[in-house]
């Protein structure tokens, strides 16, 4: 009784998604494949100073795509290639910290767990019927708690680099279902759609990837 209860409230069911989910996944795959490829470049290019500005590229390039979603599907684009290419530089100090810490090894390991991973979300979220709006409510207010902790263990350090991680981890993997299952639930829709939907994918992959990397690396360390 409970169990039917249970099933009627949260239905996890293998359907078959709508017709031109199909074409907008991959789009958004290509989309945010794109972003993670200049991520890269930007890792590769990025001077020795490149954090600061990177943080601050990242964020107006955040910003604008939100105001400009509504305008040009070529400058939202253009935006999101450049939000791609100056993640890079914001994150190429701690990728390089660990290479030269570590080695090569851990960032591809965890660039490969993290492609790994999300491809099975993928799979999860396009295959099982979930409600997108109900995932995406809890991971925002898990987020918004997230950095809530982490701002106040900067000052009373209650958590470890590890445990902020774990905690990293499970809320970005969360906020990936949820992506993947608007697409999901979207279907057919425009280049400007696809777009945005991108950003907010290749947004987790890079948290989950920079979680996986503290992991990887704390793990090589006491090894």
């Amino acid at each position: 009784m409970l169990q039917q209860g249970y099933n009627d409230r949260y239905p996890l069911t293998i359907d078959v998604p709508r017709e031109g989910t199909a074409s907008l996944l991959a789009k958004v795959l290509g989309i945010t494949a794109l972003g993670f490829l200049l991520t890269a470049v930007g890792v590769a290019t990025a001077p020795p100073w490149s954090s600061l500005p990177g943080v601050i590229a990242v964020l107006a390039l955040v910003l604008g795509i939100n105001f400009a979603r509504r305008a040009s599907v070529g400058l939202t684009l253009a935006m999101f290639l450049g939000l791609g290419y100056f993640m890079g530089w914001e994150i190429a100090p701690i990728i390089h910290h660990y290479m030269r810490a570590i080695g090569p090894g851990v960032v591809f390991q965890a660039a490969l767990t993290t492609g790994l991973g999300m491809a099975i979300l993928g799979c999860v979220a396009y295959l099982f019927q979930i409600d997108y709006r109900r995932i995406q409510g809890i991971g925002m207010a898990a987020l918004l708690a997230l950095v809530l902790v982490g701002f106040v263990s900067m000052f009373f350090h209650f958590l470890t680099p590890d445990t902020y991680s774990w905690l990293t981890l499970g809320v970005f993997t969360l906020l990936t279902v949820g992506d993947f299952a608007r697409i999901r639930a979207t279907g057919s829709a425009d280049s400007r759609t696809a777009i945005l939907l991108s950003v907010s994918i290749y947004l987790d992959g890079i948290n989950i990837f920079l979680a996986l990397l503290q992991l990887f690396g704390g793990r090589s360390r006491r090894d």
